[in-house]
């Protein structure tokens, strides 16, 4: 496969994952997103982010985190927004130590931290009535 087909077909699985995010079609996007490795399509920063997308919209933090692992095993560059899908994926469902967690390694890794971020793990401890670590968190 040639290096323009190769760029077509990663515009294509983008765009593909994308729309299935925005459609709640997150087990559709994980699908098309196991059989890339087999067609050889290069998994981007973008990529990543649009299946964990997927997963956050439906509240799914085990399977983000679990991309959020393998974004790094394959030594692919997370982004805030990488780190914002994969915390408000934690925040739907309370999970307020993977929230603080994700928010520790963004600092560790100089990404920048937003409001969108920061609410995120704010939300999530918020739900388990953890006070305290909000207050760790904005001191």
């Amino acid at each position: 496969m040639g290096q323009d087909e190769k760029e077509t077909n990663t515009f294509a699985h983008n765009a593909a994952i994308s729309a299935l995010a925005r459609g709640d079609m997150w087990e559709m996007a994980l699908q098309l997103f196991s059989a890339m490795a087999l067609n050889e399509v290069e998994r981007n920063p973008i990529l990543f982010n649009g299946v964990i997308t997927a997963c956050e919209e439906v509240g799914k933090w085990q399977e983000a985190s679990w991309l959020f692992r393998m974004m790094t095993e394959h030594k692919v560059q997370s982004n805030m927004f990488t780190f914002s899908a994969a915390m408000s994926a934690c925040e739907k469902t309370g999970e307020w130590e993977k929230a603080l967690q994700y928010c520790s390694l963004m600092v560790q890794l100089s990404v920048e931290v937003d409001t969108i971020t920061c609410n995120a793990a704010i939300s999530a401890c918020a739900k388990r009535t953890e006070w305290q670590q909000v207050l760790r968190l904005l001191s």
